[in-house]
């Protein structure tokens, strides 16, 4: 599909959100992309991907001009609800980075802003748009794997390490994202519990468990405290069980059809080897960027909406909560 009468700004280019300007660049072209940045000196960081891309300190140029239909919001998550309002109010569809604010009244206000002014309001939960994650939500949709029972994530690495917020809040809300999307519901129960080594009252490692009706259960473990990387999805169900290893080399999506089954009232185990599931190549980035293309052109509701986005914020919140014995 054709973008070109789609023209939008990414406002951050800081670590992530340098990917979105390279990201958007492939798809736009310079012609329908401008970068805006508070720091001057990220004009030479923007102009050594393209010197043709736009640059400006100005947030009040991004706003005020007609032309730009979209925004990519890339800045601190503390700045998240500021920047975002203002662009719903001056009419711009927006795309804004996890988390979509660190609470949710904030959250459930830019919801409102976003209907009021009939604008798309997405987030960036990348890994939903992974075709690995596709390939896997089809496959539970399907009952490839049959009743869904428990799912369980590890997201663990070494480093980097942030001061501005806990691994929970780092690391965690991907798991969260990718887990409500396959049970398409809220947890009845959270519960979390963690520990700072590195500094104080900042976690370094967390284990949060889910409960879902229809006693699905899932748990997820991240650590930026670890000796090697682990990106370890499993998705289980009555009839076979699914593994998306994301930071594997190869085979990174596997069926296994194992379990358990009732023979004449008895539990036995059944098992076979396991199969590669073959999923495309393309980039979840770039596939974020071309279905939030797509929404703000058709204004059609995008997957990772403000309401998907409030409900794992719900989640975090409650979790952090439970970290803190509060």
């Amino acid at each position: 599909m054709e973008y070109t009468n789609l023209t939008i700004a990414v406002i951050g280019s800081g670590r992530w959100g340098i990917n979105h300007v390279r990201t958007a660049l492939q798809l736009l072209g310079s012609d329908h992309l401008i970068v805006c940045d508070s720091s001057e000196s990220a004009r030479a960081k923007v102009a050594a991907i393209s010197p043709a891309i736009r640059f400006t300190t100005d947030l009040e140029s991004v706003l005020a001009d007609a032309a730009i239909a979209a925004v990519i919001i890339a800045t601190p998550a503390e700045t998240h609800y500021a920047v975002a309002k203002q662009c719903l109010e001056r009419g711009k569809h927006v795309l804004v980075e996890k988390p979509i604010t660190l609470v949710t009244s904030e959250a459930k206000d830019l919801i409102a802003i976003a209907a009021r002014h009939g604008r798309q309001l997405m987030v960036g939960h990348v890994l939903l748009y992974h075709p690995a994650i596709v390939k896997l939500k089809a496959m539970v949709s399907d009952g490839v794997i049959g009743r869904l029972q428990y799912i369980y994530s590890n997201r663990l690495n070494l480093g980097t390490i942030r001061s501005e917020e806990n691994i929970l809040w780092s690391f965690a809300p991907h798991d969260i994202s990718v887990i409500q999307h396959l049970t398409e519901t809220d947890p009845v129960r959270v519960e979390a519990t963690g520990a700072a080594f590195l500094q104080n009252n900042i976690e370094d490692t967390t284990l949060t468990v889910l409960e879902y009706p229809g006693n699905v259960h899932a748990h997820i473990y991240v650590s930026w405290l670890h000796p090697f990387k682990e990106q370890r999805l499993v998705v289980i169900g009555d009839k076979g069980m699914v593994v998306f290893e994301d930071s594997a080399k190869d085979e990174k999506l596997k069926l296994y059809h194992k379990g358990f089954q009732r023979v004449e009232g008895v539990l036995q185990k059944f098992e076979s080897e396991y199969e590669v599931v073959p999923f495309d190549t393309a980039q979840p980035l770039a596939e974020e960027h071309k279905h939030f293309y797509e929404s703000a052109l058709n204004n059609t509701k995008p997957l990772t909406d403000g309401a998907h986005a409030l409900s794992v914020l719900e989640v975090l919140e409650l979790a952090q909560r439970r970290l803190r014995h509060d």
